[in-house]
């Protein structure tokens, strides 16, 4: 029997992310880099995400049309994309890291959307970052996509709607 003065404590212990931060080769690197990986890691906290490691990539629309169309046959730039990996292993410490993947961004795609969506650059970086980490997690919007003015009708952009909200005042760029 317990006696009545003992407390157990469970602590659930909390791993950080591994988040790998890159611009593609001979591209200008952004003054607001340094910003984006401890906004990850705000998302990835608010979400509940531990132990993940991934990368993102900023790149130009060349870029990402390459990746696009020999990924998804599409010969076009789009905004961003996620390649799930899924992958997990352990280090030297016994920590489990599971391997989420790799986003890509497309900075001029970033500022077209931001013109479009009559939103901040800094805006839509989050949001394009948020939605990167979703389906790199597993969620999916089907053939819904963001549109201006227009409510989201499925759970994973409705999750990114929600958590635009949440994080408004947390700033990437700026």
């Amino acid at each position: 029997m317990i006696k009545p003065w003992i407390k157990f404590i469970m602590k659930v212990k909390k791993v950080p992310n591994r988040i790998l931060v890159d611009v593609e080769e001979n591209y200008e690197i952004p003054l607001w880099i340094d910003k984006v990986e401890p906004f990850l890691q705000t998302v990835m906290k608010t979400v509940g995400f531990d132990g993940q490691e991934f990368s993102v990539l900023f790149c130009s629309d060349e870029y990402i049309k390459n990746l696009n169309s020999e990924y998804r046959n599409i010969d076009e730039p789009t905004d961003v994309l996620s390649f799930e990996s899924g992958d997990s292993y352990a280090d030297e410490y016994g920590t489990v890291w599971k391997c989420t993947g790799d986003i890509a961004i497309s900075l001029d795609m970033l500022a077209k959307n931001a013109e479009y969506f009559e939103v901040s650059e800094d805006e839509e970086l989050k949001r394009l970052l948020i939605h990167g980490i979703l389906h790199l997690n597993g969620y999916d919007h089907g053939d819904e996509h963001v549109q201006k003015n227009i409510d989201p009708e499925c759970e994973m952009l409705k999750i990114q709607k929600s958590l635009m909200q949440e994080l408004q005042s947390v700033h990437v760029i700026g």
